[in-house]
């Protein structure tokens, strides 16, 4: 029997720099001949890397597929403050970066990383009573974003070097999903006292996703296949459990299983290898979360 589900799944891109995340949404609608294409954690224009996006039935799958974590590689430019925190912005400020020193530097980033509250950018994606900031901001509106909560595990400086009375560095970044990594450009120059803003940004990895599994859109030009099926999208993003043919089919019927003693969402996986389900005990249930296989296709 054909699997109507074959055609349903991620595809992880390697988002190119000077195209919004819409743009590339619009351009693998025309690919792969669907309107059912979504994304998950918009990238600027300006940013590369891993974008994850969702073809047909995986378009449903982004709303649980939880990305706690994220890798950037970027560059930092001290000695400059802009009016959006990255090169694409107005100077708003010069200053002398003679007196920044190596320890300074690192002073500065020890207490960026942990767990810290940062003011994400007025331009930034975040939607406030239903538009995003950034569109408010373009409207001629005036956006304070409060500062929120967020975690930066590893913060490093790979390189740095003098440039035009600038110092660049370029970092690599371990952090939680939230983070603004312009913001954190932003905030190491205030700490410095000489302003800063981002050059360069590339994301690497977004949860289980890294760069090697990611491919242009002149690749999928020319091969249009997913990344991963939406049963391997449910197994590499989640623990699994593995369940018979019989509990398959009442998962995919929406019904509810006797607890395993799980303490988080599991994939559930039947003995031919598809995914049926997300799984999470609710009392003495162990309930659907998301069907990725309804019993209706």
């Amino acid at each position: 029997m054909t699997d109507r589900l074959l055609g349903s799944g991620l595809i992880i891109v390697d988002k190119p720099a000077g195209m919004t995340s819409h743009d590339v949404i619009s351009r693998l609608r025309r690919i792969f001949r669907t309107r059912r294409v979504g994304h998950a954690g918009t990238l600027d224009p300006m940013a590369t890397g891993v974008l994850v996006v969702g073809i047909e039935r995986g378009t449903r799958f982004l709303a649980h597929l939880v990305t706690e974590t994220k890798t950037y590689r970027a560059t930092i430019r001290l000695g400059a403050s802009t009016t959006t925190d990255d090169a694409e912005g107005d100077i708003t400020s010069r200053t002398d970066t003679t007196d920044v020193t190596d320890t300074l530097i690192d002073a500065a980033i020890a207490q960026l990383t942990g767990d810290i509250m940062q003011k994400p950018a007025a331009v930034s994606a975040i939607k406030i009573d239903g538009k995003r900031a950034h569109e408010r901001v373009r409207d001629g509106e005036t956006v304070d974003i409060p500062a929120r909560p967020v975690t930066v595990h590893r913060f490093d400086v790979l390189d740095r070097r003098s440039v035009d009375g600038y110092i660049d560095l370029d970092v690599d970044v371990f952090c939680s999903s939230g983070t603004y990594i312009r913001s954190l450009a932003r905030d190491l120059g205030n700490a410095l006292g000489v302003g800063g803003h981002l050059t360069a940004l590339r994301r690497t990895t977004v949860g289980p996703f890294d760069l090697t599994h990611a491919r242009t859109l002149e690749e999928l030009e020319d091969n249009p296949q997913l990344s991963l099926t939406l049963d391997q999208a449910l197994a590499a993003s989640f623990p699994i459990l593995r369940v018979s043919g019989e509990e398959g089919h009442k998962l995919a019927m929406g019904q509810w299983l006797e607890p395993r003693g799980l303490k988080e969402i599991h994939a559930a996986v039947t003995p031919d290898g598809r995914a049926v389900a997300l799984v999470k005990e609710k009392g003495k249930r162990l309930a659907t979360v998301f069907v990725a296989r309804p019993s209706t296709l």
